[in-house]
């Protein structure tokens, strides 16, 4: 029998909480469940408390972002280009992406809990290889390692929507991602000025701290939510199909994509535009670099805020809508001559601002559409959101030059928010079908 796509209406139900709590399986229809269970802290007999939840999302944020700073000394350490140096953002991102696509499908199957811990100890061992090279390739081949970390942002999600209905669930992971949002703010701030106080290696010693310390805290907190003993992967492939033929899915994902897309050009780019551009030391593009996530934190407050009330799509229109305004305006200041890192990095802030209200509740949506294979949706969303991060990075960090100035990294992030504007637009008119 064909299982119909979930279409939610924006408002979720909320319940007393249970003692003893254990994940209820979804129905045969694949509506979530409308209870909300009772959380206790550093009890894993419950689910884990939103903080673990922040951290377990948070680590791979902080890995991504927090050595940006210090990569033209890390080029000039193992005495190579800008350009293979790079690949240390790029690569990571694309190993991040095939991981997503296998995280969802295993953790579905063997449970969120026991995935997490495994991919936390994998991934301070990593570090510390990392921490370790002196060679450019073994480096990087220790820092495609790392990217197993992003298991922490594919389960984060997933947790929250075994816990909660789906816009409960928007508004869950805007909290939780407003959390996160922090983590890339100060992460360049700290790795900018640790790198010139004691070097590069200085932030691997820090990420590997983080990693015991976040692991120990998923050992004591973290309680399994996903529910019975999790299905088997015929089960899944069997159910793949059904998931990649609803093309409200593929709208939601296109729009996270898309719109996410623009910052991750940001990434690939900024910190040649911060350094070579407008000559800024390790410390103030630290600095510059934590810019979009102030809108970004503000934007995830107001989807916590406001997604239940005004609903999934509007609010992920809205969120588009502002980054794309952001960066038009970004590119009439620049083409009017005022060419500087506050206008540039400050314009920026609307595409956080933009990003923090769309993401949450674009990831929500396709968890929602079908929810028995939340991990699953979880992880593929994840992997082509962050596949088209990588590709989006690697091109804008080879397309800038001293001569091109930000240009082409500012076309690149309008024409990219404006894709996620069109997406959003689409899963708005086929729910009206559906509805019809």
């Amino acid at each position: 029998m064909r299982v119909p796509e979930t279409v939610h209406h924006g408002t979720g139900g909320g319940g007393n909480g249970r003692a003893g709590w254990t994940p209820p399986a979804n129905g045969a229809n694949g509506l979530a469940m409308t209870t909300l269970p009772l959380i206790r802290f550093l009890d894993r007999s419950t689910p884990p408390h939103i903080l673990t939840l922040i951290l377990i999302a948070g680590v791979p944020a902080l890995n991504m972002a927090i050595f940006l700073p210090s990569l033209n000394h890390m080029a000039d350490y193992f005495q190579t280009s800008y350009g293979v140096m790079q690949l240390a953002v790029s690569g990571y991102l694309a190993a991040t992406a095939l991981i997503q696509i296998a995280v969802g499908p295993i953790s579905d199957r063997f449970g969120r809990r026991r995935v997490m811990i495994g991919a936390l100890a994998i991934f301070v061992l990593a570090t510390i290889g990392a921490m370790l090279a002196t060679n450019i390739w073994v480096f990087l081949t220790f820092r495609m390692l790392q990217a197993v970390v992003a298991v922490g942002i594919v389960l984060s999600r997933a947790i929250v929507r075994d816990m909660v209905p789906a816009a409960q669930a928007a508004s869950m992971i805007g909290y939780v991602t407003m959390g996160m949002a922090l983590v890339p703010m100060l992460g360049p701030m700290i790795g900018g000025a640790l790198d010139v106080l004691f070097g590069w290696q200085a932030v691997f010693v820090l990420l590997v701290a983080i990693g015991v310390g976040v692991l120990a805290l998923v050992v004591a907190d973290q309680g399994e939510t996903l529910a019975g003993s999790g299905m088997s992967f015929r089960d899944q492939f069997a159910g793949y199909p059904r998931l990649l033929e609803s093309l409200r899915f593929w709208g939601y994902v296109l729009c996270a994509a898309f719109g996410s897309g623009a910052f991750f050009a940001l990434l690939g780019g900024a910190s040649f535009v911060a350094g070579e551009v407008f000559g800024l030391s390790p410390v103030w593009t630290g600095l510059a670099l934590g810019t979009p996530a102030i809108g970004y934190a503000f934007g995830n407050f107001l989807s916590g805020r406001f997604s239940v009330r005004v609903g999934l799509n509007r609010m992920a229109l809205a969120g588009t809508l502002v980054a794309s305004g952001g960066m038009a305006l970004s590119i009439v200041l620049t083409l009017s001559g005022l060419v500087n890192p506050l206008a540039f990095f400050g314009c920026c802030v609307f595409l956080g601002l933009g990003n923090g209200m769309m993401l949450p509740n674009a990831t929500s949506g396709s968890l929602s559409v079908r929810p028995e294979l939340a991990g699953t949706a979880s992880g593929l969303g994840g992997a082509i959101m962050i596949g088209g991060g990588a590709a989006l990075s690697a091109w804008s960090g080879g397309l800038l030059t001293v001569a091109s100035g930000t240009m082409p990294l500012q076309v690149i992030m309008l024409a990219t928010s404006l894709l996620a504007a069109v997406a959003i637009g689409f899963v708005m008119w086929r729910e009206r079908q559906l509805r019809g």
